[in-house]
């Protein structure tokens, strides 16, 4: 089940859990870290989910957060941008109409999937109410979606049961 963007939006707006205040504290603390791959069009999306994944005990770096990050895409961009995919632990894809229609976020999926190991690699699908996002990627990639107690659980390619606790990996 696709998570809902409402539910995202709704997320965006509360304050989010500090688990560590910067990449290298998260490290040190072992806390799972991730890049999110997004369309900028969905910065509240963006948000609400780095919001979900910090309740879960998670860090996530977000390109535009990162102040030594080009103001301008570039080749530097480029290169910072393949650096932090191979660094953090987990590489986020959140699909939604933006995102599947980037010329950015297809081009890091796809270094993504040549750099780190399939389990390592999450889609998060969305649902808008009229269509569900990331389907092409779903039988690729394991998903993250919520359970049945909406707290975000990852599940194996073409499965909805048995899941695992985001929080539990």
């Amino acid at each position: 089940m696709a998570i809902r963007i409402d539910a995202l939006r709704s997320a965006a707006t509360r304050q989010a859990t500090v688990v560590a205040r910067s990449l290298d504290e998260a490290r040190t603390l072992d806390v799972k870290t991730a890049f999110l791959c997004h369309s900028h069009q969905d910065a509240d999306l963006a948000k609400g989910l780095v919001h979900l994944l910090s309740d879960a005990g998670w860090r996530v770096y977000i390109d535009w957060q990162d102040a030594e990050m080009p103001n301008t895409p570039n080749r530097e961009t480029a290169q910072r941008i393949k650096q932090k995919i191979i660094d953090l632990d987990f590489f986020l894809f959140l699909a939604t109409q933006n995102s599947m229609a980037s010329r950015w976020c297809p081009w890091e999926i796809g270094y993504a999937d040549g750099k780190k190991q399939l389990d390592r690699i999450l889609i998060v699908p969305t649902e808008d109410g009229a269509q569900t996002h990331g389907n092409e990627y779903l039988q690729l990639y394991r998903q993250i979606t919520l359970s049945d107690k909406n707290e975000l659980a990852v599940w194996q390619p073409g499965q909805n049961t048995d899941g695992v606790l985001v929080k539990n990996l």
